[in-house]
């Protein structure tokens, strides 16, 4: 993840957006990984499928367990797409793999829709915050 990002640049990001680049990363691992399988480049298929089943770990050490159930449950699943990918990459089956993928699309997608709606939320209620002073600097000039 430092080849594209300088250090001083995922400084800069927020917990949520290094999220949303772990899970990025983790997926090009995967896709990359199938194609090493496929054309039986199986020593740069194991090193890409440890650095997801690698991310997948720092994601699950980045739990906020505070948050209530859905980090138990988020656990829980990047704990068994681990699992899943170690037997993968013992067997090299690239099914098992492209079934991690999916699970993985799905949480990333949904991830990405809370932070749009995250930000959306925190614009409005600046919005809302600026009305209400305008509205009450007007009533004060009157």
């Amino acid at each position: 993840m430092t080849g594209i990002f300088t250090e001083s640049a995922i400084h800069q990001k927020s917990p949520q957006e290094i999220t949303a680049l772990l899970y990025e990363a983790c997926l090009n691992n995967l896709e990359e990984s199938i194609q090493d399988i496929q054309s039986k480049d199986y020593v740069i298929a194991n090193k890409k499928l440890q650095r997801a089943n690698d991310i997948l770990y720092r994601l699950g050490a980045g739990l906020n367990y505070d948050a209530g159930i859905i980090s138990d449950q988020l656990d829980m699943l990047y704990n068994y797409m681990a699992d899943k990918l170690v037997e993968a990459n013992l067997t090299k089956d690239v099914e098992i793999i492209q079934n991690v993928i999916q699970t993985l699309e799905e949480i990333s997608s949904a991830w990405s829709k809370a932070m749009k709606n995250k930000t959306l939320d925190s614009k409005t209620a600046i919005r809302q915050k600026t009305l209400a002073y305008e509205k009450s600097v007007l009533m004060e000039d009157n």
